[in-house]
């Protein structure tokens, strides 16, 4: 890399990306952390084909960040660290989960996680340059309570979703989505305000 990017800067690419800085992906620790993650993602799996809930259960604890009580993952599930991901009480998130907690995932509780959802932190410079040269950050994902995200949803980098909001099947989410409403498409729009009662 021709360019020093980081001059003067004493932290390590660790604390960069923890600090939500362009760092580049080259952290032992980082590296360690993923490498755990990857091997306790696997027993996870494992423990649910051999319905071992209470293994399972605890492979899961110690994966993630926070395990709220009654959330399910069902796998499989992919994960960069699992450290950054809190899941809240009573969540369910379906098969196929994308979670890339460079930065931190929050997921409220009673959310309805679709399968083959995707929550997507890491961001990569528009710029060739520093591309080329591994730069990348990344920005954090919250869902609110009570969410549901239909299949096939990819929330993108820095992206917060409100309290009983519903995103449909499909849709990639940009941008910030308000509490009580459905939006749908791509990129996701606000079709409507969620109404008590509201059946569909």
């Amino acid at each position: 890399m021709a360019h020093d990017y980081f001059a003067g800067d004493p932290r390590t690419n660790r604390e960069r990306m923890l600090a939500g800085d362009l760092y580049i992906a080259d952290d032992p620790e980082s590296e360690r952390i993923a490498r755990r993650a990857t091997a306790l993602v696997d027993a996870y799996q494992r423990a649910v084909v051999a319905s071992d809930d209470i293994g399972a259960r605890a492979i899961l604890s110690d994966l993630l960040g926070t395990l709220g009580e009654g959330a399910f993952i069902k796998p499989p599930l992919a994960v960069d660290y699992g450290e950054n991901i809190h899941v809240g009480a009573r969540t369910f998130v379906n098969s196929g989960l994308t979670a890339l907690d460079v930065a931190t995932i929050t997921i409220g509780e009673d959310c309805q996680i679709g399968p083959n959802v995707q929550l997507l932190t890491p961001t990569h410079p528009v710029d060739p340059q520093p591309r080329r040269d591994k730069l990348e950050a990344a920005q954090p994902i919250t869902l609110g309570d009570n969410v549901w995200l239909g299949g096939g949803v990819i929330v993108c980098p820095g992206v917060t979703i409100g309290d009983n909001t519903v995103v449909g099947a499909g849709a990639v989410v940009v941008r910030d989505l308000p509490a009580n409403v459905v939006a749908v498409g791509n990129p996701a729009r606000v079709v409507r305000t969620i109404e008590p009662g509201d059946a569909r």
